[in-house]
C-alpha cells in the first residue's frame, strides 16, 4: 500500500497528511482514526447502559440486566464501526475488515507468541505464588472441561465473542492507529492502556462479574488496572509486527482471558502476572524500537499487503 508511481514530486500537504504515521508505515491508514471521538462515543454508550444497571442493582447475567450489560459492551465496537463508516474511505474500511480475517498476516512465530506468552506468564505466576505460600489450586475449570470435552468449543466461542472480538474491533482495530499517528508506539500503548482500564471500572460494581470479585481499590483491583496498561505495550508489539492484525489482537486477548480461567491464582500469585508482564514489556522496548516496537524491516513492510 505504498505509492509506487515513480514520481519525484512531493505530495501536496493537506490537513490529513500532517499526522505522521510511524516511520515506514503508510500514513493514509492512520489519517481516518480519531481516537478522541472514539473514546467519547465508546464511553458514552457503554456507561449509558452500565450506570443504570449498577444503580438498579440488576444481575448482569440475568434478565433484564443482561440486556443493559450487552448493550453497554457494544459501545466499543459500535463506536469503531460508526466512525469507520462516517469518516473513512472505502479502502480504509476494506483494509479494516481484511485485518480482522486475514490469517496470513500472522507468521508462525507470532502465533506462538499470541497463544503462549500470557499462559506461560500465568503459569509462572502460579508457580511463584505456590512457592511463596499460596495453596495449590484445584483447577476446577480444567476439570469441568476435561469431564465434558464437547463443551470446550462453545466455551471458546463464548470467550471470544463476549470480550476479545468486540473490544479489539475498537481498542486496537480503530483507536491504536490514531494514537500511533500522534505518539510513538510505547506512548500510544500507555494512553490506550489507561483508557482501556478506565472503561472497565463499572464492571467492578456489577454483581457477579470477574472484576467485582476482585474488589474496589484492593490490591487485585490495582493489579488489574496497572496490568491493563502494561500489557497494552505487548498488544501493540504484536499488532505492529503482524501487519496491524486485528485478528492477532483478538486472539491475544482471548489467550489471556482463557488462560486466566484455566490457571487460578492464590492471594500472592494473582499479583504477579502484571509484574511479569512488566518485565517482558521492558525487554520488548529495549530490544525493539520504542517508536514502533518493530524491527526496521517489519516497520517498512507492515503497510504492504
Amino acid at each position: 500500500m505504498t505509492d509506487d508511481n515513480g514520481s519525484d514530486e512531493p505530495a501536496p500537504e493537506t490537513a490529513a497528511t500532517s499526522i505522521a504515521a510511524p516511520e515506514g508505515m503508510d500514513s493514509e491508514f492512520f489519517e481516518y482514526s480519531n481516537p478522541w471521538q472514539f473514546f467519547a462515543i465508546a464511553f458514552g454508550v457503554s456507561y449509558l447502559f452500565w450506570i443504570p444497571l449498577i444503580v438498579l442493582e440488576y444481575e448482569p447475567f440475568a434478565m433484564p440486566g443482561v440486556l443493559l450489560f450487552a448493550a453497554g459492551g457494544l459501545g466499543v465496537p459500535g463506536a469503531a464501526v460508526f466512525l469507520l463508516f462516517r469518516a473513512a474511505e472505502k479502502k480504509h474500511r476494506r483494509d479494516y475488515w481484511r485485518r480482522l480475517v486475514d490469517v496470513r498476516r500472522i507468521g508462525l512465530r507470532w502465533y506462538a507468541v499470541i497463544f503462549l506468552l500470557v499462559p506461560v506468564l500465568n503459569g509462572f505466576a502460579l508457580l511463584l505464588g505456590v512457592l511463596a505460600g499460596d495453596a495449590v489450586p484445584a483447577f476446577e475449570r480444567v476439570s469441568e472441561l476435561a469431564a465434558d470435552p464437547v463443551s470446550i468449543i462453545p466455551y471458546v466461542v463464548f470467550m471470544i465473542v463476549f470480550g476479545p472480538l468486540p473490544e479489539e474491533l475498537g481498542w486496537r482495530g480503530y483507536a491504536l492507529d490514531g494514537l500511533q499517528a500522534r505518539w510513538n508506539a510505547v506512548e500510544a500503548s500507555l494512553i490506550l492502556g489507561f483508557v482501556w482500564a478506565a472503561w472497565h471500572v463499572p464492571l467492578f460494581f456489577m454483581q457477579g462479574t470477574y472484576q467485582a470479585g476482585l474488589g474496589v481499590l484492593s490490591l487485585p483491583f490495582l493489579e488489574f488496572m496497572v496490568g491493563a496498561v502494561i500489557i497494552s505495550i505487548l498488544y501493540t508489539w504484536i499488532y505492529n509486527n503482524t501487519g496491524r492484525s486485528i485478528l492477532g489482537a483478538v486472539l491475544f486477548h482471548f489467550s489471556g482471558n482463557f488462560s486466566g480461567e484455566l490457571i487460578p491464582h492464590g492471594t500472592i500469585g494473582r499479583l504477579l502476572p502484571a509484574v511479569l508482564a512488566l518485565l517482558v514489556a521492558i525487554v520488548v522496548v529495549v530490544l525493539y524500537q520504542p517508536k514502533t516496537l518493530t524491527r526496521p524491516s517489519i516497520a517498512r513492510s507492515s503497510g504492504n499487503d
